[in-house]
């Protein structure tokens, strides 16, 4: 006689004088029922370690808090600040001029220390780095727009996108640059200098230079800040086109509302805290 469970097959004795069924074969029909529980539970820890890991962050900050030396003592530019931001995400950093904006991307990125608490980017932790350590971090995951360009004067657009690519040590960097250069439509402005560019034509070549490397993060402070309405337009445009094209990871510190409305999530830091 055959019993079936599954897809397995357990011989069943019988006994026919007492009518008893053997051990042997309860014994095997509880197996088949464990390893079908044990799969269950192997699948569903499966799925939520899939689950964690699509929602791990690569950006997170834990209480940090940034204070500075003043006149009437030590002056308290945030304070013990928690964010997460998980990779893909179109974040805005709003708020009031001073309320600290431009520090929290500052600390985000690593590009200053905080007086306590932690930063964690895309899986390094930049407070238990030095210098050195966090800009090698920054040079392998992060991009930066910045409201003033921050072009390199003595190179021409071309050699400005270029930069960061001969620094980490890229091949084919100049074509490489040049195709990025061509998605901003600045291919014919290429050999040309800062100075001989416009405002809207630098933060092009800004955004450029910030997307040339892949990166896993880009950081945009006020990208819009020194540019007329309809120029900063453009640019906001493009940004955020290269961005979705890209599927970069965006935080953008902005006092710009439409700005803001075009991000998937707003964070507001009111008098040095997470409002």
């Amino acid at each position: 006689m055959t019993a079936e469970d599954g897809d397995v097959e357990v011989d069943v004795a019988v006994d026919v004088d007492s009518g008893a069924t053997s051990e042997a074969t309860a014994g095997a029909i509880h197996d088949t029922e464990g390893a079908s529980h044990d799969a269950t539970v192997s699948n569903r820890a499966t799925n939520q370690a899939r689950e964690m890991s699509i929602a791990e962050p690569v950006l997170k900050a834990a209480k940090i808090t940034k204070q500075v030396a003043s006149p009437e003592g030590p002056l308290t530019i945030l304070a013990d600040v928690d964010l997460a931001i998980a990779a893909g995400e179109t974040v805005a950093i709003i708020g009031a001029s001073g309320a600290g904006k431009s520090t929290l991307l500052a600390l985000l990125a690593g590009l200053d220390e905080p007086s306590s608490g932690q930063v964690w980017l895309n899986g390094a932790e930049l407070t238990a780095l030095d210098e050195d350590g966090r800009a090698a971090v920054r040079a392998a995951h992060v991009g930066f727009v910045f409201q003033s360009f921050h072009l390199v004067p003595s190179l021409t657009a071309i050699e400005n996108v270029m930069l960061p690519l001969e620094l980490a040590g890229r091949p084919n960097a100049r074509q490489t640059a040049a195709e990025v250069l061509s998605k901003v439509n600045l291919s014919p402005r290429r050999e040309h200098y800062p100075r001989q560019l416009s405002g809207g034509e630098q933060q092009r070549v800004a955004i450029a230079r910030a997307f040339v490397t892949n990166p896993a993060l880009l950081f945009a402070d006020e990208p819009t800040g020194n540019l007329d309405a309809v120029t900063g337009e453009r640019i906001i445009n493009l940004l955020f086109d290269l961005n979705r094209a890209a599927r970069t990871t965006l935080v953008v510190v902005t006092h710009d509302p439409m700005i803001a409305q075009r991000c998937g999530r707003t964070i507001r830091i009111d008098a040095g805290r997470v409002a």
